[in-house]
């Protein structure tokens, strides 16, 4: 299940629709939970604005659970990412996959929102606390990250 959505969400809730979906597949679920921080060196980050590709992004972020579910023994998983002004200390996204197996579960969650971050289409504008605006680039680390997942985990790598 992917939800791109500009509503605040409420990840105990997320957790619970995750599990009661999973009884019985799962002994394990791993979650992330990512916030706005203070990306800027010289001032207070005020806010960030995340703009989305509709349709699109959901489409990406559906096809990195699936590649998840290929790689690794997945039961479930679910992205909710938010678009639109967040504040400091705001949720971004939220990811969860369930699995038989913790070492799975791990894996795909990492998978799902490293490959997120450099796939899904969505732009960030980060506004500081002096009023000034700038497009965030894609850290060239983040790519590396990404790049290392698809050429180091073949699919169907099942690990317990």
């Amino acid at each position: 299940m992917v939800l791109v959505q500009p509503d605040d969400f409420d990840s105990a809730a997320l957790l619970a629709a995750l599990r009661e979906r999973s009884a019985g597949k799962a002994g394990a679920v791993v979650t992330f939970t990512g916030y706005v921080r203070d990306y800027a060196q010289d001032a207070a980050t005020q806010s960030l604005f995340l703009e989305h590709y509709p349709g699109m992004c959901e489409r990406e972020i559906e096809d990195l659970c699936e590649t998840a579910r290929q790689r690794w023994e997945v039961a479930e998983c679910l992205v909710v990412h938010r678009y639109g002004e967040l504040h400091n200390g705001e949720q971004i996204v939220f990811v969860a996959v369930a699995s038989a197996h913790r070492g799975d579960a791990f894996r795909a969650c990492e998978y799902i929102i490293d490959a997120l971050k450099t796939r899904a289409p969505f732009w960030k504008r980060e506004t500081l606390s002096s009023g000034d605006r700038f497009w965030v680039q894609q850290r060239e680390a983040d790519a590396e990250k990404t790049q290392q997942w698809d050429d180091t985990h073949a699919p169907a790598a099942h690990g317990k």
